[in-house]
């Protein structure tokens, strides 16, 4: 019988992958060598990975999800995108919902007066 030793990120893809498993979420791969198939997510984690994660120093859970709201906030309402013709996301959303009258489903919900009482009680 052979025993093959798991690795860090092998051990978390299991891991998530059995999570995604048990909750019923499906699973779609990138094609090895072609993360341009999402270049939006990976446009995404080089952002949070460059200006979040290589940045900050995390003491607690807590610590780090205050962080990390603080950083999506300024991410999604403050900072203009260029991709969104220099508006915040949540402006670009906000224009698409007049001439729609609602978003479709490929852009996030959002809890706008949740999630900005939230960030208020929030600071570095």
């Amino acid at each position: 019988m052979s025993f093959r030793k798991c690795y860090g990120t092998e051990f978390t893809s299991r891991a998530i992958l059995k999570w995604a498993d048990q909750n019923d979420v499906p699973w779609h791969y990138i094609d090895p060598g072609k993360p341009q198939q999402n270049a939006f997510i990976e446009s995404f984690n080089g952002s949070l990975r460059d200006e979040l994660l290589n940045e900050e120093i995390f003491d607690t859970l807590d610590d780090a999800r205050r962080k990390l709201a603080l950083w999506r906030y300024d991410y999604n309402a403050v900072r203009p995108h260029s991709s969104l013709g220099n508006q915040t996301p949540l402006q670009a959303r906000r224009a698409l919902e007049q001439f729609e009258g609602s978003a479709p489903g490929a852009l996030a919900q959002t809890e706008t007066h949740e999630y900005q009482n939230q960030t208020r009680r929030l600071s570095l």
